[in-house]
């Protein structure tokens, strides 16, 4: 089942849309990286696989289309983690109370400067984001939420994105929460090379189902 879900924010109503299985054991909200739309070909696929894993998606613009136009003119709103935050901490609180999602688990999967947005979500709701994935993410552009995130941390970088690993590698060593890097090999940033989505698309289920849906701990890296 596939239905409209707008996250209100005191700005805008950001159009969405939540897909949730059946048989869902688990709710995971998306943020999108740089300039990108809850279109995002590459979440799109991502979120399919999680389906798959019985957990329920959400896909959702983090600006209105007047903002997205200034962005495209200054690439500022993307950076500005703490709006893209307090747009995905509204996400998770609608999520806690929303008639097919209420009482499941919830888990985030952000992707590019979304990563971050993800991280500091988790930092301000504790009690209620179990898990996050970050895909060829700046975890970095969290800052001091990193040492506050309770929740496990999945960083997934590709192999030839050598910046950004080792942006996710200082960023890792600040985590005190349970965390695991995890390289794709001959991946670049985008993970356009074969197969290479589809290997992220295996440890973000992975990693999800085992927290959203068993509960099971891991020793921190």
């Amino acid at each position: 089942m596939t239905v409209p879900f707008d996250v209100s924010t005191g700005r805008a109503a950001l159009p969405g849309e939540l897909t949730v299985p059946a048989d869902a054991r688990g709710v995971v909200a998306f943020a999108h990286g740089s300039g990108s739309s809850r279109h995002s070909p590459r979440n799109v696929a991502v979120a399919r696989t999680l389906q798959d894993n019985r957990l329920a998606t959400l896909l959702f613009d983090l600006l209105s289309s007047d903002e997205e136009e200034l962005d495209r003119q200054t690439a500022r709103l993307r950076f500005d983690i703490d709006l893209l935050t307090g747009r995905l901490v509204t996400a998770v609180d609608q999520l806690a109370k929303a008639e097919h999602t209420r009482g499941l688990p919830i888990g985030l999967f952000g992707a590019s400067t979304g990563a971050a947005a993800a991280l500091a979500t988790a930092a301000r709701r504790p009690g209620l984001v179990q898990a996050v994935v970050s895909r060829g993410g700046r975890p970095d552009l969290a800052d001091d939420a990193l040492e506050d995130v309770r929740a496990p941390v999945l960083l997934v970088v590709g192999e030839r994105d050598r910046q950004v690993l080792e942006l996710n590698e200082q960023a890792a060593r600040r985590l005190r929460a349970p965390h695991d890097i995890q390289v794709v090999s001959g991946a670049t940033h985008l993970f356009e090379e074969p197969g290479a989505l589809r290997r992220v698309a295996e440890l973000a289920g992975d990693w999800l189902h085992t927290y959203l849906t068993e509960g099971q701990g891991v020793s921190p890296s």
